[in-house]
Parts: C-alpha cells; sequence; structure tokens
C-alpha cells in the first residue's frame, strides 16, 4: 500500500494522484457510508455561483469548509456534504445585462422579464465545469451529482416554508436600518456586494 518517499517530489503529480485513488476507490463515498449511523454533524456551506470563475481566494475558502465536516467525520459523525449552486443576485443579473448590452431595471423590464429570468439561467452555470474541476484539485469533498440549486422550486419553497415558521412563531418583525442602496438596480446591496468596487459619487 505505502511506496517509500522519494526525495525528488513533484508535488503536483503526487496531488493528481491521490485525487485519481480517490476517485477509483470511491474513498468518499466510502466515508459517508461508514458513518452512516454516526450521529448527524450538519455543516452549512453557502455555495459558490458558477458564473464566475473560481480564484484564488476561493482555495482558502474551499479548504477551511472542507476541514471542518473532514474532521467531523474522522470522529465518526455522519456528515452530509451536500454541494450546492447559488443561481441568485446581482452578480448574476448583472453579467446577463452585459451579454444583452443592456443597462438597468427599465431595459430589463423592456428586454422581458421571462425572457431575461432564462438567459440568467443558461448564465449561471457558465463555469461550473471550472468550479468542479476546482473543487476536486483542493481535495473538497461533496456530492457534486445532486446539488441543490437556489433557482429550483423544492429550494425555494423550503426558504418560503421556513419564513412561514418563522412568521408563525411570532419572530419576525419590520425594522429599519440603513443599507447601501444600489440606485441603477433598484435593490439594497449586500456588503460582499459593496466590496466589489462600489463607491460613494455625487
Amino acid at each position: 500500500m505505502y511506496k517509500k518517499v522519494d526525495t525528488n517530489l513533484n508535488f503536483v503529480e503526487r496531488e493528481k494522484e491521490t485525487v485519481q485513488f480517490w476517485k477509483d476507490n470511491n474513498i468518499f463515498e466510502k466515508s459517508m457510508e461508514n458513518r452512516k449511523e454516526g450521529p448527524t454533524y450538519t455543516f452549512y456551506d453557502g455555495p459558490p455561483t458558477a458564473n464566475g470563475k473560481p480564484h484564488i481566494g476561493h482555495v482558502l475558502t474551499r479548504v477551511i469548509k472542507d476541514m471542518i465536516p473532514r474532521y467531523q467525520t474522522m470522529k465518526g459523525n455522519m456528515v452530509p456534504r451536500k454541494a450546492g449552486w447559488d443561481t441568485h443576485g446581482l452578480p448574476v443579473e448583472i453579467e446577463v445585462e452585459k451579454l444583452l448590452g443592456i443597462n438597468g431595471k427599465d431595459q430589463i423590464e423592456n428586454y422581458g422579464l421571462e425572457p431575461f429570468i432564462t438567459k440568467c439561467k443558461e448564465s449561471v452555470w457558465k463555469y461550473k465545469g471550472m468550479w468542479e474541476d476546482f473543487s476536486g484539485t483542493v481535495g473538497f469533498w461533496a456530492d457534486m451529482n445532486d446539488p441543490y440549486v437556489t433557482y429550483h422550486d423544492d429550494f425555494i419553497e423550503s426558504e418560503w416554508w421556513a419564513l412561514k415558521e418563522i412568521w408563525n412563531k411570532k419572530l419576525l418583525y419590520k425594522g429599519f436600518k440603513i443599507v447601501p442602496y444600489c440606485p441603477r438596480c433598484g435593490t439594497p446591496l449586500s456588503s460582499q456586494e459593496v466590496a466589489q468596487g462600489y463607491k460613494t459619487v455625487k
């Protein structure tokens, strides 16, 4: 099973061999199967948007998001690792606006909401293969064959259900807070979107 360690190591090749060994022997699947009777440890992973390329900053997040489930798995816990794709939000809409040569809410409405949504659904898968290769290269284990997709009805309906449960428990309230706002898009911005280079202008 173990080979003598050569002093002239080609680390890239060794990483590829390890990934291939995992694939050939279904190591990820076996790690799940061997712990199916163990206590469940749930780890929620914020999914990437597949219409943007993975970059060096994603290496750190992918590795950290893999370390915690892997550690809990080694402790004997059953850690469901369902991959997901974030298919909503401004990055998707802006990408499609550029593709269509339109700009802003009015032009989207003139183009037509349904055709625009269809284009967004197509655009969101642009770099899916690249993300899957990248995830494998950094050793990120997740079930990529049956991912959750945020534009699928079952996902949206589960969000509605959770919101209704929060409402039923009287935990939802109306409040006011100051948030960054984009007048072009006609929508509030998340802190992540603001960090993408938005600046205050007169």
